[in-house]
């Protein structure tokens, strides 16, 4: 039987059994258990998301989960199975969650990975990396990952301005963001936003990335626990189907271009900064709804990234896996070892 080949990266060397430079996005009323595990069995990083769950408790109970449905063997990761991530994101809000408490349970159940985003995790990463466990920490700017790499994360997520969810306020996208990442950052770091593709991820590598981070084009895929309505609408979209709310209030979100969306735009031009506005119309519980009841795309207020304009299928993620890096060794092995002219000395 011929050999596969593989990618080896500075993530893949960080991160004890992880066979692609791939992570999976930790998206809100999506990451569950059976999407991470089939992630991580699929040889990516699976990557649960802490507050998606109404309760620490709660969230202890999903990473059991998702541990006992991995089912891919690793020598080389301290469970002896393929590792799993724990995203931990630290939110504005009015009445923030307990996250002291979520952290304990993230440290008292043997995570492999934390991905940290939001808010300065200071307090948390040192938290984290006395149990030993691996922190990259996602950013919207290049002054962001630097902060970061100060406080001691081992990796970075550098977030262009394609990515689903939020982008941050400099509008700056991923072409540069990563090319200057390369210069500046000397922990490793993964190209975030606008990425489905085994081109993608072979042209990330070539700006300096050590691998990607993929949400939106997760969400099509069959172990995704949404509703066919969502995935159909995914598939259908195109690369202009996004737009941008909460911008008068500083929470950039790029969403799906919907009529909700729309008419939280309209409110904001009229009463802008008034997040009290638009705050029924932009709550998480909405678009819960939408991917777990009613399927109905038009309904709610939710992320979505410009990469659903190469979005047109919703495979297994083993199958979206191997056909990303086999996509990508082919062109680093043959469309652009095929290009490269070397005169002859004269």
């Amino acid at each position: 039987m011929a050999r596969r080949a593989r990618l080896r990266t500075r993530l893949t060397d960080l991160v004890p059994g992880l066979e692609h430079p791939v992570t999976q996005g930790g998206m809100h009323h999506v990451a569950y258990a059976a999407l991470v595990a089939a992630v991580s069995n699929a040889g990516a990083l699976g990557t649960l998301t802490a507050l998606t769950q109404p309760t620490p408790e709660d969230l202890r109970r999903e990473i059991a989960r998702t541990r006992a449905m991995i089912t891919r063997r690793s020598e080389k990761s301290k469970s002896g199975y393929a590792p799993f991530a724990v995203n931990f994101t630290l939110l504005p809000a009015l009445r923030p969650p307990d996250y002291e408490s979520y952290a304990r349970v993230i440290c008292e159940s043997d995570v492999e990975v934390v991905e940290t985003a939001g808010a300065n995790p200071g307090k948390f990463i040192e938290m984290f990396k006395k149990k030993g466990i691996i922190v990259i920490h996602k950013c919207t700017t290049l002054r962001h990952a630097l902060a970061a790499e100060r406080l001691g994360v081992d990796a970075v997520s550098v977030d262009g301005f394609e990515c689903a969810g939020h982008p941050g306020t400099n509008d700056v996208g991923a072409m540069v963001l990563l090319a200057k990442a390369r210069d500046v950052l000397t922990v490793p770091f993964l190209a975030c936003g606008g990425i489905g593709t085994g081109r993608q991820l072979a042209a990330a590598l070539a700006l300096g990335a050590d691998g990607v981070c993929m949400g939106t084009r997760f969400m099509a895929t069959r172990e995704a626990p949404i509703k066919d309505g969502i995935k159909r609408a995914l598939i259908a979209a195109d690369e202009n189907q996004t737009t941008l709310v909460m911008t008068t209030v500083k929470n950039h979100e790029r969403v799906y271009k919907n009529k909700v969306a729309e008419e939280v735009r309209a409110i904001e031009a009229v009463k802008p900064g008034d997040f009290g506005a638009i705050h029924h119309l932009v709550r998480g519980e909405n678009y819960r709804v939408s991917f777990q009841e009613t399927g109905d795309a038009e309904s709610s207020v939710w992320s979505a990234g410009c990469v659903m304009g190469l979005i047109d299928d919703a495979p297994s993620c083993d199958e979206l896996l191997t056909r990303i890096i086999d996509e990508a060794v082919d062109v680093m092995t043959t469309r652009l070892h095929r290009m490269i002219v070397v005169d002859a000395a004269l």
